[in-house]
């Protein structure tokens, strides 16, 4: 795979195209001034609660304000991470999150207007103006929270505050981002690597274990200098939540996160449970590399080792179009639709210096998302493409079906479009390989999909849920109290099989998802459901397919429990989770008999 110095010498075609954004600076400035107005504007219909048609156009002209502010939003943020520490860069993003900030001062006032409001009085809104009905789905998610929302005043304070909280997360990201330098690495062929964010999952796999355990110990010495400061800027931020839903006068942070997607605890404490009962197959897991690999016991610096024997190298081209032919099952409208991220330029391939780190999608309200990804030849490369492109299908589906107000779905719905993408990916490379060595890659890139996405984000998402328990408590989270709490949650899932070390436990400062406010268990939750809906669909049923594309079309209107029902899925069924580990130690198994080649 060929290695680049900076974004200049990546080749076009590799990298995303964003000119339907803004072509230039003076676009981008005029859209900043013409939204800025757009915003101020809001604050005229502070009166309009008296007026049904006021009501509608207020809503109407918010969600406007909205879309344009999301391209400002998501440009700033895309540009930025093509050059991190580029001062007109990071200028432009946060000239974008005070705009956010002013929005969500400009509109404070409606809430507590419409909660003043008696049943009768509402339900008179949407008779006086039918026009209304396009909102009703968001306006009675509002009337709901009747008792959570404050008065205008209050909400203004609140949004003013609030406004800061995604500074959190950029400054953690910036602040790991720049530590570019953690020390040197000579290789077996004699070639010295500095050791980056952006190169350590790759020098982690290397077969020397010598070479692999110095990398560690050289990466995270150096992350541990900083979990004081990584400890504040989470515990800030957990602080600020924690807050505000005390205001808001849910019992904790965890109350409000169950009452914005209409869920009840079951579903989680179901979830945890029925893990943390089968954590025998994670451990089988672990227990089958340690064999392989042949080893008494593993350490962090093995698990990232691949225990396949394939060094097979993809191209980009190669890539797209295996993932092109592993999503044929999901018929041709999606085939469609995933050209189009090929031919549009969506993606953002090419790992170089300066460019942020890891792969992610990212899409506003009225245009497609954009993907950025460091592919570097192999499986798990290939793995991101399929994943991300099913976010940017999934987003195409709902922008074609729904109006612009309901253009955006819960990450509990939209985690299934990408995880089954890579559910697809996995088994078309095993019925597809043509030796044992690409068919145990095949098994073993799905069963690490599902370590990280199950086993993984339930962990971390119970560690966050002790966080947020511990600092409701009164208490401040520090380098102290994180690193037992990792250690401990490390050592329940690791079983035997594998020992921690004194640099196991600040793992935690890489987990960006932590400023993502209990979004890990939707991972959890969604591969469960991923790997049901991509048996189904493999079997050849047309009903499964045309229930997931039909799910796939499902708007912001549905909570998701809805958006499940269609699929014929309850969350708190404790069978959606143990189908999915009892899949899972299937691969473990089948793995373990085609390496060995023996019966298990």
């Amino acid at each position: 795979m060929q290695k680049y110095n900076s974004r200049k010498d990546v080749p076009e075609e590799y990298k995303w195209d964003l000119t339907d954004f803004f072509k230039n600076d003076d676009e981008f400035n005029k859209s900043l001034e013409d939204t800025k107005n757009k915003i101020e504007a809001l604050v005229n219909y502070s009166d309009c609660i008296k007026d049904a048609h006021e009501v509608y156009e207020f809503l109407k002209k918010s969600v406007e304000a909205l879309a344009l502010w999301e391209d400002l939003y998501v440009y700033s943020y895309l540009v930025n991470d093509q050059e991190l520490g580029n001062s007109e860069s990071q200028d432009r993003l946060n000239k974008a999150l005070l705009l956010n900030s002013l929005y969500e001062k400009n509109t404070s006032f409606f809430a507590p207007e419409l909660l003043k409001l008696s049943k009768e009085e509402y339900d008179k809104l949407f008779c006086d103006e039918p026009k209304l009905l396009e909102f009703k789905a968001d306006l009675d998610r509002t009337y709901r929270q009747k008792e959570h929302v404050l008065t205008e005043n209050e909400e203004k304070i609140i949004a003013e505050l609030t406004g800061s909280m995604n500074k959190y997360e950029q400054i953690s990201s910036t602040l790991l981002n720049s530590l570019n330098d953690y020390g040197k690495i000579k290789l077996d062929d004699g070639t010295v690597e500095t050791i980056a964010t952006n190169n350590l999952r790759r020098l982690l796999k290397n077969k020397n274990r010598e070479i692999r355990k110095k990398v560690y110990n050289s990466f995270y010495k150096k992350i541990d200098q900083y979990e004081d400061t990584s400890a504040s800027l989470l515990g800030s931020y957990i602080a600020m939540n924690d807050s505000v839903a005390k205001i808001r006068h849910y019992k904790d942070s965890w109350d409000e996160k169950l009452n914005s997607l209409n869920l009840d605890d079951k579903v989680y404490k179901t979830l945890v449970k029925t893990t943390e009962d089968n954590l025998g197959a994670l451990q089988k897991y672990y227990s089958l590399k340690k064999d392989i690999l042949g080893l008494d016991v593993l350490h962090s610096y093995d698990l990232s080792l691949d225990i396949t024997q394939s060094n097979r190298e993809y191209s980009i081209s190669e890539a797209q179009d295996m993932v092109r032919q592993a999503l044929k099952p999901l018929g041709e409208e999606y085939s469609a639709k995933y050209e189009k991220i090929i031919k549009n330029r969506y993606i953002d391939y090419c790992q170089y210096k300066g460019k942020c780190s890891g792969g992610y999608s990212f899409a506003t309200i009225n245009r497609p998302s954009r993907i950025l990804m460091s592919f570097n030849g192999d499986l798990d490369g290939i793995s991101t493409i399929a994943h991300e492109s099913g976010h940017n299908v999934h987003h195409q589906f709902i922008s074609e079906n729904n109006p612009m107000q309901y253009h955006e779905q819960s990450s509990l719905v939209s985690e299934v479009c990408s995880l089954t993408n890579e559910c697809l990916l996995s088994h078309y490379v095993v019925k597809n390989a043509k030796t044992k060595e690409e068919k145990l890659q095949g098994l073993y890139n799905i069963m690490g999909v599902i370590v990280s996405n199950l086993f993984g984000s339930v962990r971390e998402g119970k560690m966050e849920q002790d966080m947020y328990e511990y600092v409701h408590a009164g208490n401040s989270l520090t380098k102290d109290y994180m690193d037992a709490l990792t250690e401990k949650s490390l050592k329940k899932y690791y079983g035997n099989s594998v020992k921690t070390d004194k640099y196991s436990k600040c793992s935690w400062v890489l987990r960006s998802h932590y400023y993502m406010h209990f979004y890990l268990y939707s991972y959890a939750i969604c591969i469960s459901v991923a790997t049901n809906v991509a048996s189904n669909i493999l079997a050849g049923s047309k009903d499964a397919l045309d229930k997931y594309i039909e799910f796939m079309k499902c708007g912001g209107d549905k909570w998701p429990a809805e958006a499940f029902a269609i699929l014929g899925i309850s969350l708190d069924d404790e069978n959606v989770y143990k189908k999915a580990i009892e899949y899972f130690e299937e691969l473990v198994d089948e793995y373990r008999k085609i390496y060995f080649d023996k019966e298990v």
